[in-house]
């Protein structure tokens, strides 16, 4: 497993709509190590571990660097109301 960059775990909260304080809730860190951590802090990889790890238990695969950049999206389309016809 690649480590998680800030860009994914900033990208990754935005589809699931999770506030920084909603990543510390699900992963035992604190928001302060969040926020730095998202700014280009240095974090242990037990840490970058800790975030990945939750962010895939909510449903969230991440892509890695693959001549496009590296990314993030839902595991299955969140439904938007729409019925197929």
């Amino acid at each position: 497993m690649a480590a998680i960059e800030p860009a994914q775990c900033r990208a990754a909260r935005g589809l699931l709509d999770w506030t920084q304080a909603d990543l510390s809730a699900a992963t035992g860190l604190s928001v302060v190590t969040v926020r730095a951590f998202e700014k280009g802090g240095e974090m242990r990889e037990s840490n970058r571990t800790l975030l990945q790890l939750a962010f895939e238990k909510a449903g969230v695969d991440f892509i890695p660097e693959n001549g496009g950049g590296a990314g993030v999206r839902m595991r299955e389309p969140r439904s938007t109301g729409a019925q197929n016809c």
